[in-house]
């Protein structure tokens, strides 16, 4: 195997610099993939070859589909609906407004499946209710943005498709089934984090339960709801493929906004369209450029020469699996989401398939790392989202944010340690 240490030097190396200086992920990606063409003396008509084939694949149609669902979906009066389903399910729990802000979360991500939607949309209705309720600000805040991450996991999730097309075609049906425990278990462990913290702050408790209310609520939500059933169960029962179960969900969230729940009139429709535009060309420049970076490291041999020094430092695996999570939570916090994917995913997963962890496994565990990443600084944007809503300092959201990070640090474990967790409803359905 011939090793170019000076071109993966250039590629590396420059990609870092640019990332330091704040570069736009996309430019740092595209400016040192161009630097290490020109050094090997390649022609940069390879530069366009490769952004083309990036964005040439029938699954990454799903994207810009799940993409304007979800923005469709969040400004259609689904976020008001979905709070009164959870407010009536864990509402009269001590410290109930946080056990309905996380359930939230839980059902708002199966609609957006996007973190900084997810604060953004719930958190402008949820943080100033907890706060008139009594709930310190702070607190309201850590609790918006550290369940914003279930939306990662429950499908449709974009990103899941991103992964999942880098990752070499894995089943997307798989990967949505694998998210569901996962989330779950995320959204109990932050639930017992706010129960100790509400006991011990004497935050006030809700209205107490009825199951006629739980009934009713989940009759008005029916509609917001079955936009996941149609995606789910048609992609997990071969009904359509994602990228046509996407496109479907797109004309029924349509519908459900404009002439179901009526929070959204047409003049607001092309308002959303206009936002997912602006969201759907980072995300291909993202991909395009990524794939060039992409081929460059396969054709420097980056993957196998990373995974022989990693595994070079030890034959353990449980050593070699935190290592492969604490390189994707620095990662993370200096990277966005998908550029790690693209990034991160031919290198690593390799090295976790030899230490015996699935792909779909793993492709919960960079997601899930990538959702701590999102609220940690210097790059966390659902931190500064959250700070925006909340009108509270990055200082005190990250102080309050502290136990929250234990939460989320024990549910990767148990992801990374317990297969099962992410690979028995796909065992079971797929």
């Amino acid at each position: 195997m011939i090793v170019n240490s000076m071109a993966i030097l250039i590629l590396l190396g420059t990609f870092l610099l640019f990332v330091l200086l704040r570069f736009p992920i996309a430019y740092a990606v595209a400016l040192s993939s161009i630097l290490c063409l020109l050094y090997q003396g390649l022609p940069l008509t390879t530069v366009a070859q490769q952004m083309v084939k990036g964005i040439s694949s029938f699954s990454l149609m799903a994207v810009p589909f799940f993409i304007t669902m979800g923005y469709i979906m969040g400004s259609g009066g689904i976020s008001e609906k979905l709070i009164d389903l959870a407010n009536a399910c864990v509402g009269w729990m001590r410290g109930g407004l946080a056990m309905v802000n996380i359930v939230s979360s839980y059902f708002f991500g199966g609609i957006s499946g996007s973190a900084a939607a997810d604060t953004a949309s719930l958190g402008s209705i949820m943080i100033p209710m907890m706060v008139d309720q009594g709930y310190d600000d702070d607190f309201s805040t850590a609790v918006t943005i550290t369940s914003s991450c279930e939306g990662l996991l429950v499908p449709p999730s974009h990103n899941m498709v991103i992964y999942a097309t880098t990752a070499g075609g894995l089943s997307i049906g798989s990967l949505f089934l694998a998210g569901y425990l996962p989330a779950a278990i995320l959204a109990g462990s932050l639930m017992i984090g706010s129960y100790i913290f509400s006991v011990k702050r004497k935050y006030p408790k809700g209205e107490k339960f009825h199951i006629l209310n739980l009934l009713k609520q989940i009759g008005i939500s029916f509609w917001a709801l079955a936009a996941i059933i149609i995606v789910v169960v048609g992609v997990v029962g071969g009904v359509f493929t994602a990228t046509e179960s996407a496109a479907i969900a797109v004309i029924y969230s349509l519908i459900v906004s404009v002439f179901i729940y009526r929070g959204m009139n047409w003049k607001g429709v092309w308002k959303v369209l206009d936002q997912c535009v602006n969201t759907l060309s980072i995300v291909l420049i993202l991909i395009s450029t990524s794939s060039i970076f992409g081929f460059l490291l396969t054709r420097l041999n980056v993957p196998t020469l990373a995974a022989n020094a990693i595994l070079g430092l030890t034959e353990n695996p449980i050593i070699l699996a935190l290592l492969l999570n604490l390189i994707l939570l620095v990662l993370g916090c200096l990277m966005d989401m998908a550029p790690i994917i693209l990034i991160a995913t031919p290198i690593l997963l390799p090295i976790a398939t030899s230490i015996g962890i699935s792909p779909i496994q793993f492709g919960i565990m960079v997601i899930l790392n990538c959702g701590i990443g999102l609220l940690t600084p210097p790059v966390g944007a659902v931190l500064f989202i959250g700070s925006a809503v909340g009108k509270v300092s990055i200082e005190r959201v990250v102080k309050a944010t502290l136990p929250f990070y234990i939460c989320m640090i024990l549910t990767l474990i148990l992801v990374t340690f317990i297969p099962s967790i992410s690979l028995l409803l796909p065992s079971i359905f797929m």
